[in-house]
């Protein structure tokens, strides 16, 4: 089975994605880890994607698909994949389709973005420890100080509200186009499933969620 999973910042998916790679004994696939891979290992592939990142540019959409027919071919596929921030672009979607993978399933977690305000921008770590928090969900028993160290948390950059709404609103630019891609293609052909999960719910609750809908297909 072949997984396509969409969803906001601080939707949950990486949490979902090792729930649904571990019940199906499929792979997780990212385009990053893929371009760090085959940077590090120095295939053919990775040093063409170095020489366009080293310049400052974009790594072609040509590169990165090479990347993923390369992966895909790896024995530990062979019961099928979950795709994590791919595909990002019509293009590439088309792409998928004019290379024959087929895909099973799109599971869309839909939040809505003043909760994943919340939820990212109560994020609290401590410096030395690493150890997260949350002012809302998960608070220290000590307002603003690590639980075992006693050090003053500090919030993270990435987790301001600002930026988180930056990040959202990328989000929405690169993924509604794929929505209505993969909606439009679903009604069309029945293939492949649109699942539509509420992702403001507990974890075990979008989690339950998910393998029904993967379940029922």
């Amino acid at each position: 089975m072949k997984i396509i999973l969409l969803g906001p910042p601080g939707a949950g998916k990486g949490t979902q994605a090792r729930y649904i790679c571990e019940q199906y004994h499929i792979p997780h696939i990212s385009t990053g880890d893929l371009l760090r891979a085959a940077i590090k290992q120095q295939t053919e592939l990775g040093i063409r994607a170095k020489q366009v990142m080293d310049a400052g540019g974009l790594v072609s959409d040509e590169i990165i698909l090479g990347m993923v027919a390369e992966r895909i071919a790896q024995p530990d596929c062979a019961n099928g994949c979950l795709f994590d921030g791919f595909p990002r672009t019509i293009p590439q979607a088309e792409a998928i389709n004019a290379q024959h993978i087929i895909i099973d399933h799109i599971i869309q977690i839909e939040i809505a973005d003043d909760e994943i305000v919340k939820r990212l921008s109560g994020r609290r770590i401590c410096p030395s420890t690493g150890r997260v928090y949350n002012v809302i969900f998960d608070p220290p028993k000590v307002a603003g100080k690590d639980d075992d160290t006693g050090e003053a948390l500090i919030q993270r950059d990435d987790d301001k509200e600002e930026t988180i709404r930056q990040r959202l609103q990328v989000y929405h630019q690169q993924t509604s186009p794929l929505i209505n891609f993969y909606q439009s293609l679903a009604a069309e052909q029945g293939k492949p499933v649109y699942s539509v999960i509420d992702g403001s719910q507990s974890v075990d609750r979008v989690k339950s969620a998910i393998f029904t809908a993967l379940n029922d297909q």
